[in-house]
């Protein structure tokens, strides 16, 4: 279908001083509500010696303290809640694997604009009321499936609620129904990918047209291979548990960059070493401060991720900011024998290498007093060990000339390296237990 259908024309096309304009009302009644309704923000503002009713400007929120994860898990489970904890209707959690979960709510306001931005989202990437959207997200706690749901059931699309594992299955669901967006993780929708081509079906023929993919960090070479392997387009879809969910930006059909819908959400770019803001168009960390959400306001929240802003006109016609392709979080940067470097990084330079097939896991490892990376790839199709062997060094030569680290390089036989049924876990960390 054409680009013509728009889910919120008027929203999306508002100038940048009506969008200030909006901005700066939600963002006095966002102040107001977080300082009168949580004890964390209250002695956070008073601590900064700043007050909801002394900001006159957007730029005075530069004034104001940041929010941060570990703030959510101190305040576990419900300290940052900002309505009585009976007016949240819908709880939503992290693994927590690395400490206490953070746990986010919503009131049934939330909700209602979490599905609308969700649907004017995937409008965006070319989704259209009646197409069957297949959902390989995980439902549960993890906001990602039911953020999806909501949202293509508000655009009035037919939603298959598969979320992740059983990939035979889902391939046959796919062909059978005539999907024709997948929602996905982009490492599991490549593992999509692989199983069809192993059950000799073809995605690329089926009416598969859009994929929207989010959730874990990935390449522009990895979108590459996902609209060659499965004859989609390629969006990116950007979110966090602790903003909202998934939704909070996304890229249209012209994939330049990511579309983040000013009139809920307020986007800072900050110098991840001094906290100063810096000008658009400047490479730093995004911080994003809500403007509309009831149960948990976030007020200058440190994402960690490392990416640009452009305010630059978008072919689409959209005037909301765009955030460029997040390049790496600021605590998954690796430091190889003095080289700072990102997983995705690495990913760029493995993807589409020759002989290689998209599949790798990064080991780090203490030697002495530094830091040892292992790369770890798959070969593609059978190969013997003096083959493998010959790859391996090609590969680390590869890395080394383009990426600029030295590393030590496996290459597996097909199928050996795990597989994602969900977000991929490229790097294992084992410095800290001194192997």
């Amino acid at each position: 279908m054409s680009g013509a259908f728009m889910y919120a024309p008027e929203v999306e096309r508002l100038d940048r001083p009506a969008l200030a304009r909006l901005q700066l009302e939600r963002l006095r009644g966002l102040l107001a509500h977080a300082y009168a309704n949580v004890p964390h923000y209250r002695a956070a503002f008073d601590a900064a010696g700043v007050k909801p009713d002394g900001l006159r400007h957007l730029e005075d929120l530069a004034r104001f303290p940041f929010t941060v994860k570990a703030d959510l898990r101190d305040n576990y489970p419900f300290g940052l809640f900002a309505v009585p904890r009976e007016q949240v209707v819908r709880i939503h959690a992290s693994s927590g694997t690395t400490g206490r979960p953070t746990v986010v709510g919503y009131t049934e306001a939330d909700l209602d604009n979490w599905a609308g931005l969700m649907a004017r989202s995937l409008a965006a990437t070319g989704v259209r009321p009646g197409d069957v959207v297949h959902n390989a997200y995980g439902y549960g706690l993890f906001t990602g499936g039911l953020g999806f749901h909501y949202g293509a059931e508000r655009l009035k699309c037919s939603v298959v609620p598969m979320s992740g594992g059983n990939t035979e299955k889902q391939i046959g669901l796919i062909m059978d129904f005539g999907a024709r967006a997948l929602a996905a993780t982009p490492s599991y929708a490549l593992n999509i990918a692989e199983v069809a081509e192993q059950m000799g079906v073809s995605l690329v023929d089926a009416p598969l047209a859009v994929g929207v993919f989010g959730a874990e960090p990935w390449s522009e070479t990895m979108r590459a291979e996902l609209d060659r392997r499965l004859g989609i387009s390629a969006c990116d879809m950007y979110g966090l548990s602790e903003i909202m969910g998934p939704g909070v930006a996304i890229e249209c059909e012209h994939r330049v960059g990511l579309h983040g819908w000013e009139d809920h959400f307020l986007f800072e770019i900050v110098d991840p070493e001094t906290l100063e803001p810096l000008p658009m168009g400047a490479e730093g960390e995004l911080v994003i401060t809500t403007l509309s959400k009831q149960a948990l306001p976030m007020v200058r929240y440190r994402t960690r991720d490392i990416t640009r802003l452009t305010d630059e006109p978008c072919a689409c016609g959209r005037t909301h900011v765009r955030i460029l392709r997040v390049t790496g979080r600021n605590d998954d940067m690796m430091i190889i024998r003095g080289v700072n470097v990102y997983p995705s990084q690495i990913e760029a330079a493995l993807v589409g290498f020759p002989g290689v097939a998209p599949h790798y896991l990064l080991t780090l490892t203490r030697q002495g007093s530094l830091d040892h990376l292992t790369v770890e790839v798959e070969a593609e199709g059978g190969r013997d060990e003096d083959d493998r062997a010959h790859l391996a060094r090609q590969v680390r030569h590869h890395l080394k000339s383009l990426v600029g680290i030295s590393s030590e390089v496996i290459v597996r036989l097909p199928g050996e390296l795990p597989r994602s049924q969900g977000k991929a876990i490229r790097v294992r960390d084992l410095r800290k237990e001194g192997t």
